[in-house]
């Protein structure tokens, strides 16, 4: 079983997959070296973690009521509450910012399950978040006394190339457990071909030739990997793990920011574009209105005549219509104008009465 790790520093970055007892032995060394970490636990359904965190999941998404309320599985139950968490994950990013004055470091624990986070898209939006803002580097950590069989070695690689592809960021492999078995054996596996398909020869199962040919794909992948052989119960090779995280750093700074600038640029270019198009896409649709508007006021003399014409009846000829009509002499505006004005003088003598009035008093 595996605990996915996630360190991130202001300057270099790591991310982790590492037994719990691992991170235990890694935050004690960090604390040692006079720079104690900000921890972050985001494993929902860790019954205990043996250190200190900063932050824990487990105090804002309840792993047990989500599987209730939502009737899930464990499995499912972490995948909704990572879900339910990354929504609020732009706050949490807020604190690893501020907690650069005062941490190098900062250590988060996520689950381990790899359907569970790394191919996630909770885990997806944590990533690509942490990546984007800080120099991060994937680890890898594996358990070197059970990866003696070169079938279970290969099945090790495999989950480390599907991270190594999903994250796309620089990865270093942690043999964990020195202290039981040195990991030599598996550096010589990974350097030289011919050492893995003599060990292979020894397996006769259907498997073995599966991984047979699954080597000569993850030849290419082993070139340029980074190997560190560490032992969590003694501590050793940690020194020697922050020198390759530094190196992975550097590579990060050199290879991977120039790219998630120019993806942030092209992100903000889209975005920009996008608006202009809705802000064009309006302008046409408002002039489409006022166009319509105007249309529908130059048919409206039509329609007029049209309903002059119904209130006529259309049975009237204008010699007729001269005949029977005997109002036709009358101006009626005239006539309306002539009531107005009176009823206006009316209306001003009264108002400047009624002003004299008040002034007088």
């Amino acid at each position: 079983e595996k605990r996915y790790i996630w360190y991130n520093l202001p300057r270099s970055g790591i991310v982790l997959p590492v037994q719990l007892h691992s991170s235990k032995r890694l935050t004690g060394h960090l604390h040692s070296q006079g720079s104690p970490p900000y921890v972050i636990n985001l494993d929902p359904a860790v019954h205990e973690v043996p250190f200190p965190a900063n932050i824990d999941i487990r105090d804002t998404v309840k792993y047990k009521e989500v599987m209730k309320q939502y009737g899930l599985g464990p499995n499912g139950g972490i995948v909704t509450s990572l879900n339910l968490f990354a929504t609020r994950f732009d706050q949490v990013m807020k604190f690893i910012e501020k907690a650069q004055n005062m941490s190098k470091y900062v250590l988060i624990d996520t689950p381990g399950q790899i359907e569970v986070f790394t191919w996630s898209a909770s885990g997806t939006i944590i990533t690509e978040a942490l990546a984007s803002s800080f120099p991060t580097v994937v680890i890898y950590v594996m358990d070197t006394s059970r990866s003696t069989n070169p079938v279970t070695f290969m099945s090790n690689m495999l989950y480390a190339c599907s991270i190594l592809y999903k994250t796309k960021l620089p990865f270093i492999v942690v043999m964990n457990k020195t202290d039981i078995i040195d990991h030599s054996f598996a550096v010589e596996w990974m350097q030289d071909f011919e050492a893995f398909q003599d060990a292979l020869n020894q397996e006769t199962t259907y498997v073995s030739n599966l991984t047979r040919s699954m080597s000569l794909v993850l030849d290419e992948f082993y070139s340029s990997l980074r190997v560190v052989g560490v032992s969590a119960v003694l501590g050793t090779g940690l020194d020697e793990l922050f020198v390759q995280v530094t190196s992975a750093a550097e590579e990060y700074e050199r290879e991977y920011r120039p790219e998630y600038e120019r993806l942030k640029k092209s992100l903000a270019s889209a975005q920009s574009q996008q608006q202009k198009e809705q802000l064009e896409r309006l302008r046409k649709d408002m002039g489409s209105v006022a166009l319509d508007t105007g249309t529908a006021a130059d048919s409206l003399s039509p329609a007029l005549e049209a309903s002059d014409l119904i209130l006529t009846r259309g049975t009237l000829d204008e010699e007729d219509e001269e005949a029977d009509s005997d109002t036709d002499d009358i101006d009626h505006r005239v006539t309306e104008e002539s009531r107005e004005e009176p009823a206006f003088q009316n209306f001003m003598q009264e108002s400047m009465a009624q002003y004299w009035k008040r002034n007088n008093k």
